[in-house]
């Protein structure tokens, strides 16, 4: 067991808890409840081929088509099965510190911590700006997400780079970089080599149940992240989802996708403050940090109603008040304010 105090079974906690089967999804960040019709039918083609194992060629082909979408090379990408397990593999780089930028995602704590590696937390305050200079100079790897789940803020990427010195790596947690239109920030194409890149599949292409992504860093990076893996850690269906994803029409159709995603933000920012909510912007991922007097409350209220939005005190760094909301379309915020309307005190 871990010797530190840190609530593990807090930090686990995830949107999915939140969201039970038939309420209306704010809690999860994945859009859509499915993957698009054109990847299914890409993904159910390789159903025959489920009783071989996958090649070493179908590998360096998913790979391939990874390197050619961030202009990197193939020997820079490494397959994973979801970025969670690229911060499962992150004890494997032997760091004597790692500071792990919060509010942020926490399953990267955690896999450090359960693995022993000391922990130092970098808690950013509102407007939760990264600020180099607040992370431990002892620090030899640095955690953080951009754009940031739960705050939805996108750092500059000079910002990032900033926090490079000798000897450290960095790692950027970019699983939602394909939701901003044009990928501004993003770190994906810089070959770079104390800078690690994880990005998922899961999100923008409903895939959560397949667990695909990948990482992008240094060959000899990539390699300590490797060592000891099981053969064939990606099966057929997987490598299939992340060839296809890469692709150039599949990129273009990201984007679109990202762009109608903003102007829906937009909507819901401004229909969520009319209501009297306090909503963290600027915002640039796929979801909204709330900070709500009785957010709590709000949260049961709206759970009896059948809608599911995302506790965020479980987010170092935020407390019971502040909730996190997924930027879905007009007819489910239509639901989400009337539920909000509802709630005791709000009448």
């Amino acid at each position: 067991m871990p010797s530190d105090t840190v609530d593990h079974a807090l930090l686990r906690h995830h949107g999915d808890v939140d969201a039970r089967p038939g309420m209306l999804d704010f809690a999860v960040n994945v859009q859509g409840s499915a993957p698009p019709p054109w990847l299914r039918e890409r993904l159910a083609a390789r159903l025959a081929d489920l009783g071989r194992y996958p090649s070493a060629g179908e590998d360096l082909a998913a790979r391939a088509a990874v390197a050619a979408r961030h202009g990197r090379r193939p020997e820079e990408v490494l397959l994973l099965a979801g970025a969670a397990e690229g911060f499962a593999l992150l004890p494997k780089l032997a760091p004597r510190l790692a500071a792990v930028v919060h509010p942020s995602f926490t399953e990267p704590e955690v896999a450090l911590r359960q693995a022993g590696v000391p922990v130092a937390r970098v808690l950013l305050e509102p407007p939760y700006t990264l600020d180099p200079s607040a992370v431990p100079d002892a620090a030899d790897l640095v955690v953080l997400g951009n754009p940031t789940n739960p705050t939805s803020v996108l750092h500059p990427a000079e910002v990032i780079r900033a926090l490079r010195r000798p000897g450290r790596v960095i790692v950027v947690d970019e699983a939602f970089a394909d939701a901003v239109p044009g990928e501004p920030e993003s770190l994906a194409t810089a070959a770079t080599p104390d800078i690690l890149v994880l990005r998922s599949l899961t999100k923008t292409w409903a895939l959560a149940g397949l667990r695909c992504g990948y990482g992008l860093g240094a060959p000899d990076l990539l390699a300590r992240l490797e060592h000891g893996r099981p053969h064939w850690p990606l099966g057929a269906l997987q490598l299939e989802a992340i060839a296809a994803t890469a692709e150039p029409a599949a990129v273009a159709e990201s984007q679109r996708n990202a762009t109608a995603l903003a102007a829906a933000r937009t909507a819901m920012i401004e229909r969520l403050t009319a209501l009297g909510l306090h909503v963290h912007t600027p915002a640039r991922g796929p979801f909204l940090l709330l900070h709500v007097p009785g957010g709590e409350l709000l949260r049961r209220h709206l759970a009896a109603l059948g809608i599911a939005v995302r506790r965020a005190d479980t987010f170092p760094g935020l407390g019971p008040d502040h909730l996190r909301v997924a930027v879905r379309n007009e007819a489910a915020v239509d639901r989400l304010c009337a539920g909000i309307r509802t709630a005791p005190g709000r009448a």
